[in-house]
């Protein structure tokens, strides 16, 4: 009996630090492969638990590994751009500039009863009232409303305005994307003319630099940010 409760108390201490050690995410915001292992790790503290014919060593050092990988993946995506689309994939945009993109939800099989539903959980009761709905790669669902049906609606007050857009990445950590540089028009001189006009000597300088849903150049620096 106590030999049980030794290793279920240590088998739950090694858990919940193995949880902790892995971020404050809630588990419907975690990534597929940081729920994985979540999964995994919680299977493999059960066996012990049960089964005193099993080594606890067979639970620990599994449960360790799994983490060391997780931390070391971690680290990849927050280096690698491409290793966090490898590992996550990419957000999905289900509506796009007031359109529903069918070839989306098809390969999301994500149904409109599943959109609506989703639109409601978040205030918004007609599609005709949502410019982008992004699918994120943690399956929370992102809406930008029109801008005229805003809270506090621009409308309401009688004041022009343009329509909001996707924020675009043109720095991260240090490296410059190329293809997103294509996407919001602007060339690598402009991007370096708006360093030279922020003191920034480098891009390897920059954690990460935007152009933000309004077209305006955003940044943050790796050792102090703007």
């Amino acid at each position: 009996m106590f030999t049980i409760l030794f290793r279920t108390i240590v088998l739950y201490l090694l858990v919940v630090i193995s949880m902790r050690l892995m971020g404050k995410k809630q588990i419907g915001e975690m990534e597929p492969f940081e729920l994985a292992i979540a999964i995994m790790i919680s299977e493999l503290a059960s066996l012990p638990m049960q089964d005193t014919r099993v080594s606890i060593i067979h639970g620990v050092i599994p449960i360790i590994t799994l983490l060391m990988m997780q931390t070391l993946m971690g680290l990849c995506q927050l280096k690698s751009e491409k290793m966090r689309l490898l590992f996550n994939g990419r957000p999905s945009i289900l509506i796009e500039k007031g359109e529903l993109n069918l070839k989306e939800l098809k390969n999301e099989k994500f149904n409109m009863n599943d959109l609506i539903e989703e639109l409601r959980m978040q205030g918004y009761y007609n599609l005709a009232d949502v410019e982008y709905a992004i699918l994120e790669t943690s399956g929370q669902l992102s809406v930008i409303p029109k801008t005229e049906s805003a809270p506090v609606t621009r409308a309401d007050l009688k004041i022009k305005s343009t329509q909001d857009t996707l924020p675009i990445t043109l720095v991260l950590d240090g490296k410059v994307n190329s293809k997103n540089l294509i996407k919001a028009e602007k060339t690598e001189d402009w991007l370096y003319n708006m360093l030279k006009k922020n003191s920034i000597s480098s891009t390897k300088d920059i954690l990460i630099a935007i152009l933000d849903a309004k077209g305006k150049f955003y940044y943050q620096l790796k050792e102090k940010s703007n």
